[in-house]
């Protein structure tokens, strides 16, 4: 019963072990993974359309950095839902990092994976699934009160 006890020892011990040393690789991977929590990266990007300019500084995310890869674009921006505008992207985004969030505000620029479109908000929103934090524009929203649809140019700023 002794060797029992002192083999369940030993595996209790190698399994905290383990355990210890594994924990700490395991939070430094998920770090930065919840959209909410993360923060402004130094990608700014400008919007224009309309004869309008909206500049934005993009999250520190991989979604985020998967849409500055494909800078710079030319779309065509619309209304949508009377709270935001959408463009269609050329591609899907990557989806890592994506969760929901809840400190939604106009002026977040978002992605929606499921239709593969950016959305541009200059209203009151709610968090849906499949939508991702991009980032934020730096000085409001305004221009996307325009109504109407328009062609759009995003390009990175050097």
């Amino acid at each position: 019963m002794n060797r029992s006890v002192a083999c369940l020892s030993r595996r209790s011990l190698l399994a905290a072990a383990i355990s210890i040393a594994v924990s700490p690789r395991l939070a430094l991977g998920q770090e930065g993974s919840d959209p909410a929590s993360q923060e402004p990266s130094d990608m700014k990007i400008r919007m224009t359309f309309s004869a309008m300019t909206m500049p934005a500084t993009l999250y520190d995310n991989p979604s985020a950095r998967d849409f500055a890869s494909l800078l710079p674009l030319d779309l065509s921006i619309d209304d949508y839902a009377n709270n935001e505008k959408i463009a269609y992207l050329p591609r899907k985004l990557t989806e890592d990092g994506s969760g929901a969030f809840s400190n939604e505000q106009p002026g977040d620029l978002c992605y929606f994976a499921p239709w593969g479109n950016l959305a541009l908000f200059y209203a009151g929103y709610r968090y849906s699934s499949g939508l991702i934090r991009l980032g934020r524009f730096d000085d409001g929203f305004k221009p996307l009160l325009v109504r109407g649809e328009f062609p759009l140019r995003i390009e990175l700023i050097q």
